[in-house]
């Protein structure tokens, strides 16, 4: 029987399903897959309208849209990141309501938090270092063609959405909803060899129903995962490990991207030798981009192999 990919998408708001699916078809194959592929949307869940068509999304390392005002570029670049911390931990409070731990291990929020702050000052970190010594001066080579504000504001994007929807999965009741989505997605896969690709938060969602389920993956390609984060893993339903009927997988990270902010999972998820730790080069304006996640050489050939029957 012939192979399936099953994609589960990351942070943020979405393009509709049908869209997303075609996008990321063509970025793994270079060409839509049809019904080889399938998307677990869950976007929906979190977002009652899908983004416009031809809007690009900032998340995944588009910035085109992004329309600050000049005040909150302002606010961007100057607010202290303790500062930005606490406002985004507080609009997060604020989106789930009641704090739920849906039975999680873990007493509150706090290890949570620590990872939203070591993103902040990475994000930091990476917006300073691209102000040029001299006027005229070349940039870095992994910095953004914008002013700091403008820098400051991508990466502080990523953080919001990043952790906002992280918190909502473990702590704002979102969680059975979004795995259901998984769950239905997977459903409707019937024989032949299974991928999975995740990216983002869409790993952790992959991660935890395959650990739930047992369900046969060839492979699993997690992209800018958390995973490997140990504020994260301190909420996961299950202790850290390779899903039992996952047989090879693949986690690739860019090491500038802030969500994937410990690029190794195989030290934690046992048995090692089915985990393959791999660093890219991502070049999307935040580091964080799916279509350049997905079209790395080292991402895209064992898929590929897999569907020319050669894996």
């Amino acid at each position: 029987m012939r192979p399936t990919v099953v994609y589960v998408h990351g942070n943020g708001n979405k393009v509709r399903s049908e869209l997303l699916k075609s996008q990321w078809d063509t970025a793994l194959f270079g060409r839509d897959m049809a019904e080889a592929s399938r998307m677990a949307y869950w976007a929906s869940v979190r977002y009652p309208e899908p983004l416009p068509d031809l809007r690009p999304d900032p998340l995944d390392g588009r910035t085109e849209l992004i329309e600050e005002t000049p005040a909150a570029l302002d606010r961007a670049a100057t607010e202290p990141p303790e500062d930005f911390v606490a406002r985004t931990l507080g609009e997060a409070r604020l989106d789930a309501g009641e704090i739920s731990l849906e039975g999680r291990t873990g007493a509150d929020e706090s290890a949570l938090v620590d990872w939203l702050r070591n993103m902040t000052y990475l994000a930091d970190t990476l917006a300073q270092a691209g102000e040029p010594e001299e006027p005229g001066a070349e940039l870095p080579l992994e910095s953004l063609p914008l002013p700091r504000s403008g820098r400051t504001a991508v990466f502080r994007l990523l953080v919001k959405h990043a952790f906002k929807d992280v918190h909502a999965y473990f702590f704002g009741g979102a969680g059975p909803a979004m795995r259901e989505v998984v769950e239905e997605t997977l459903a409707g896969v019937d024989g032949g060899p299974l991928v999975v690709v995740g990216h983002s938060l869409g790993t952790i969602l992959a991660y935890e129903v395959l650990m739930e389920q047992g369900r046969e993956v060839e492979l699993l390609v997690t992209v800018g995962s958390p995973l490997a984060i140990t504020e994260v893993q301190d909420h996961l339903a299950r202790p850290p490990a390779v899903p039992a009927g996952v047989t090879a997988w693949h986690n690739a990270s860019d090491l500038r991207d802030l969500v994937a902010l410990d690029h190794t999972l195989r030290p934690e998820y046992a048995p090692q030798e089915r985990v393959t730790d791999l660093l890219v080069t991502n070049d999307s304006d935040n580091h964080h981009g799916i279509s350049e996640y997905l079209s790395q050489h080292e991402v895209r050939a064992p898929v590929q192999r897999i569907f020319d029957g050669t894996g």
